[in-house]
C-alpha cells in the first residue's frame, strides 16, 4: 500500500483489506447471532455503503434476508453541508420489518437520525445500524450504530466505497488524508 493522491491532496494508508475483512466477518457473526430465525431487510445507503454492503450481504448468508437501496447525500468535497438531501427512497414496505441500515461511515450522525426518523414513519418491527466506520469525536446527534467495525479518528478518509467528490471509492483500503 503506498501513498495516493486525489485533487492535489495526498492520503497515507490506515486501514489494510485483510483488517476490513476480518471486521465485515465479525460483524457478519454478530449480525447472524442476533437475527437467527428472522427476516431482515439490509438497507444500503448509497453511494458509499454500496462495496460494504455487499460483503456483509454475503457473509451473513441469512436465508431470509433481502437488500435494498437509498441514497442520499451530505457532503461536498471533504466538507459536510449540513443539510441531508434525498436522492433516492425506499419503495419497499417496511411495516413489521426487521430492517438494518447498512453505512460506511458514521461521523456527525445528522444522516442517521434523518433516515430513523423516516423509517420510523413504516411502522417496522426494528431499526438497527451497521456501519463500517464510527467516528465518536465527530457525533453531535443522535446515538452509535449498533454494530460497527472501526471505531476512528476524525479525519477525512476515502477508499472502499468512501470518496473525495466520487473519486476512490474503487480503492481496496482505506487510506487518511496526510498531516501537512
Amino acid at each position: 500500500m503506498e501513498e495516493v493522491t486525489y485533487q492535489g491532496l495526498t492520503f497515507e494508508p490506515y486501514i489494510r483489506r485483510e483488517e476490513i475483512a476480518k471486521q465485515v466477518h465479525r460483524l457478519a457473526q454478530e449480525i447472524k447471532r442476533d437475527y437467527a430465525n428472522e427476516n431482515v431487510l439490509f438497507l444500503c445507503v448509497l453511494n458509499g455503503s454500496f462495496i460494504f454492503a455487499a460483503d456483509l450481504f454475503r457473509a451473513c448468508d441469512l436465508q431470509d434476508a433481502e437488500i435494498t437501496f437509498i441514497r442520499f447525500k451530505s457532503y461536498e468535497g471533504m466538507e459536510s453541508t449540513g443539510a441531508v438531501k434525498q436522492i433516492m427512497g425506499l419503495s419497499e414496505d417496511i411495516a413489521g420489518r426487521n430492517v438494518l441500515i447498512v453505512e460506511d461511515i458514521i461521523d456527525s450522525g445528522v444522516t442517521a437520525v434523518q433516515l430513523r426518523k423516516e423509517l420510523d414513519k413504516g411502522k417496522p418491527k426494528s431499526v438497527k445500524m451497521v456501519s463500517l466506520l464510527y467516528k465518536p469525536e465527530a457525533l453531535t446527534v443522535g446515538k452509535a450504530p449498533e454494530y460497527y467495525g472501526f471505531a476512528i479518528p476524525n479525519k477525512f478518509i476515502l477508499g472502499y466505497g468512501l470518496d473525495l467528490d466520487g473519486l476512490a471509492r474503487n480503492l481496496p483500503d482505506i487510506y487518511v488524508l496526510k498531516d501537512k
